[in-house]
């Protein structure tokens, strides 16, 4: 099954209830299985102009690599998948791109960028993430974070500092320890995970799971699954709700069927003349 039928992808972004504007940017690209969301931050607009850098170099670079090349290939010098680099090298693209443009122009100096995508190919997902922005997955009615958080409080959590839930009431939730675009190079973190038909993807900004508790987003998720523009709505709505302080996005992902990547000469040729 092709990659865009295979998935059902659907994203909503919303300021909340205090911020005047929204820095949030989120992006899909279906027919390569690509999704992107990021929380910018910086004086003025400057936080939106660095998720808005970060969303459309990453899209652009990694969509147009794919048009003529499988996520599966593996790279010449390093021998990884093709899929896995590409997501590496353009958020590393993405933040030379938005510290030049911090370096360059004053209006923009310090401004930078959480990051958290998926490339969905071959029955998995890589996932690539600076920052605090989340995906999670359902699966049945399991709710797990596939990402970890590059933060302060995760940090305090992994050394056993804190108990979750003191983090729950914690006010260094927004102190994120990696961004993109605040130095010349970013250590991302990038993790591929086998993928089930079934499977429920949730990508969201901390202007959702810091308002919504992971029971709540679980809840909501297995209720609404067959309903995903529901099911995000909800999600915002909750968030607002219980204050919305922040802004908030999320991208939702419905695994509907496999999506294995066509292998041997005679399916690739075949493979091509479809699409």
């Amino acid at each position: 099954m092709k990659i865009a039928e295979a998935l059902e992808i659907f994203s909503q972004t919303d300021p909340g209830m205090v911020r005047s504007h929204n820095e949030d940017s989120v992006a899909c690209e279906p027919a390569c299985g690509l999704v992107v969301l990021a929380d910018g931050m910086g004086g003025y607009n400057a936080g939106e102009v660095a998720s808005g850098i970060a969303v459309s170099v990453v899209v652009t670079e990694v969509s147009h690599r794919l048009l003529n090349s499988s996520p599966v290939d593996r790279v010449e010098d390093s021998g990884e998948e093709l899929g896995v680099s590409l997501l590496r090298d353009n958020i590393q693209k993405a933040n030379a791109s938005i510290f030049h443009a911090a370096q360059s122009q004053p209006q923009y100096a310090g401004m930078g960028t959480t990051i958290v995508s998926g490339l969905f190919y071959d029955n998995r997902v890589a996932v690539g993430h600076v920052g605090d922005s989340r995906m999670y997955r359902l699966r049945g009615e399991v709710l797990e974070t596939i990402t970890h958080d590059h933060s302060l409080l995760q940090e305090q959590l992994d050394s056993g500092m804190i108990s979750v839930e003191d983090a729950r009431l914690s006010k260094n939730k927004n102190l994120v320890t990696r961004a993109v675009g605040i130095d010349a190079d970013v250590d991302s973190e990038i993790h591929v995970h086998d993928v089930l038909v079934g499977d429920i993807y949730l990508l969201c900004s901390d202007g959702l799971n810091d308002m919504v508790e992971d029971d709540d987003i679980q809840s909501t998720l297995y209720a609404l699954q067959s309903n995903l523009p529901l099911a995000a709505s909800q999600l915002i709505q909750m968030a607002n709700d219980n204050g919305g302080r922040d802004n908030i996005s999320v991208i939702l992902i419905k695994v509907k069927g496999k999506f294995s990547v066509p292998r041997g000469w005679l399916a690739k040729l075949l493979n091509w003349f479809e699409k």
